[in-house]
């Protein structure tokens, strides 16, 4: 009898513990806990880029220069109450930008290195017809970076986070600012 109990006991825990996983359409906004999302990142990431890329100093690049500007995504620094994975956003931001077909992008520094390191090795070992030639890398003409910050309020059971992102793109050649641009999240979440 004692080994029955204990069996019905372990069969009812292990069915009250069980969990139950749905796949969903990745487009499909779900906000569970009120944090910084996916969806946040991609919002924020395609308006910002379609402002950025409707101000008049894309028009005056190709108008000076007859070709589409080279942007390289820099630091974008999370300094928000919570952990925000800040690479995520920036490769929203490269989506966005590459998918325009208004700009050209080229690897952040760190990829770049990797990139110098598989040439250098191409030229030990591929053949001299497929080897990637040295001098012949992009130029970035700007440099988009940025932050997110966050502020919350709360009270009781009640909390109002604003997530305010902050972006800008400056002319390596000249540090010049050429847009800055800020968008806005607020999320009211009641327990």
């Amino acid at each position: 009898m004692k080994k029955l109990t204990i069996l019905l006991t372990a069969v009812v825990l292990m069915t009250a513990c069980s969990r139950s996983v749905t796949r969903v359409s990745p487009d499909q906004q779900i906000d569970l806990s009120g944090r910084w999302n996916d969806t946040d990142s991609k919002l924020v990431a395609e308006e910002m880029i379609r402002d950025v890329l409707s101000r008049t100093w894309i028009s005056n690049f190709r108008n000076a220069n007859d070709d589409r500007p080279v942007v390289i995504v820099g630091i974008i620094a999370n300094k928000s109450s919570e952990h925000i994975e800040s690479e995520t956003f920036i490769k929203d931001v490269e989506r966005e930008f590459i998918n325009s077909g208004t700009v050209r992008v080229v690897q952040n520094s760190v990829f770049r290195e990797k990139l110098r390191e598989e040439r250098a090795q191409q030229g030990d070992f591929a053949s001299i017809e497929t080897q990637s030639k040295w001098g012949k890398e992009l130029g970035a003409d700007f440099m988009m970076f940025g932050v997110i910050t966050s502020v919350t309020d709360s009270y009781k059971k009640e909390k109002v986070v604003n997530y305010k992102v902050n972006l800008e793109l400056a002319s390596i050649e000249t540090s010049e600012k050429v847009w800055i641009g800020d968008k806005e999240i607020k999320k009211y979440i009641k327990n």
